[in-house]
């Protein structure tokens, strides 16, 4: 039984935004709605929350309106065989566990059920760029190396997915690649492997990975820019990844942008409405991918070509791509005013 249980109990009433921050700190990938005697009226996972942002809903709606209302339970005298068993059946990673009221008296993982495995997908991290928009910062140190809190921001992603059990790096660079290298070595001191790429001209967000041994790239390969700070959960990409069945996945961020003036929609001449400061609603590009060993053999070494341009290729030639919608927290550090954002935010990350 996990011991932060407890952490991820929720209120039916309770708005679908705060849901997503019990969920995230919990990391269980799941939060369990009870009423206030502690009897379970539903669970709102991981998945729940990804479908719920896919299709716009408010961040203020009640988290009862799209939690899973028939959720498989366990009982607290099962054994741990069929507590497996239930779950492979059902294909879930998590089991409220009741008493016979149907009260919450703990959850069961998957995770703590069978002993975490190391995850042997490769990793390559994209720390290449000039980081122009933070000058003077970056005149004389590659972006990915500027310290957040304590340490560069390119060690604390790589330490989010040591956390995560990923052993398997590459780092591309550039701009002054020795720094890089000179900081992270060839990883021993994490105790994982890193080596390098190296681009001797920039060959765009996506050209690099022609640059990768490809006898290598043997299983799905996570692709992520290295100035994000973000808490996703790797694993769930990747299940998610598997589950869509796609050459290519990335993942997407909402974003809202309200226009600041009434705006106003016509039949030629004739007024029909009048929208003051609408707002809209987005997804955009949140720089992680999960890309197929195919996928990654097709760009050839030395072309300079774009992940967006790569993805609508792959598109156009009728292969699915997939989008994961990211809920957990994600910074991209472009911009002064984001570089000052993470000094205050990043404590929350560790």
């Amino acid at each position: 039984m996990n011991s932060k249980w407890k952490s991820v109990l929720i209120g039916p009433e309770l708005a679908l935004e705060e849901a997503i921050v019990v969920l995230d700190k919990g990391g269980l990938r799941i939060a369990v709605v009870v009423d206030v005697h502690g009897v379970l009226l539903g669970t709102l996972t991981d998945g729940d929350v990804r479908r719920a942002l896919l299709r716009h809903v408010p961040m203020q709606e009640p988290v009862a309106a799209i939690m899973c209302v028939t959720p498989q339970v366990a009982q607290a005298n099962w054994s741990r065989e069929h507590s497996l068993g239930v779950m492979a059946r059902f294909g879930v990673l998590q089991l409220p566990i009741v008493d016979a009221a149907r009260r919450v008296i703990g959850i069961e993982t998957l995770e703590e059920l069978v002993e975490s495995a190391p995850m042997h997908n490769p990793v390559f991290l994209m720390a290449g760029g000039f980081g122009t928009r933070l000058h003077p910062l970056t005149h004389d140190c590659p972006k990915p190396l500027l310290n957040v809190g304590d340490k560069p921001i390119l060690e604390l992603i790589l330490q989010g997915f040591i956390d995560a059990g990923f052993h398997r790096f590459f780092i591309s660079t550039h701009f002054l690649p020795g720094m890089i290298r000179d900081h992270f070595g060839d990883g021993s001191r994490w105790g994982v492997t890193i080596r390098y790429v190296h681009e001797e001209t920039p060959l765009g967000t996506g050209g690099a990975l022609g640059l990768l041994p490809r006898e290598e790239i043997d299983l799905p390969l996570i692709m992520m820019n290295g100035d994000l700070l973000t808490r996703v959960n790797y694993r769930s990409l990747l299940d998610f990844h598997r589950l869509q069945g796609g050459v290519a996945t990335m993942c997407g961020r909402e974003y809202e942008h309200q226009v600041p003036y009434g705006v106003v929609k016509l039949d030629g001449h004739r007024i029909t409405s009048i929208v003051e400061k609408p707002v809209h609603n987005f997804f955009i590009n949140a720089g992680i991918y999960v890309l197929s060993p195919e996928f990654v053999r097709r760009v050839a070494p030395g072309s300079r070509i774009d992940m967006p341009a790569l993805l609508e290729q792959t598109m156009a030639g009728g292969e699915p791509v997939s989008m994961f919608p990211l809920h957990e927290y994600w910074l991209d550090i472009g911009r002064l005013e984001d570089f000052k954002r993470a000094q205050v935010e990043f404590e929350d990350l560790l």
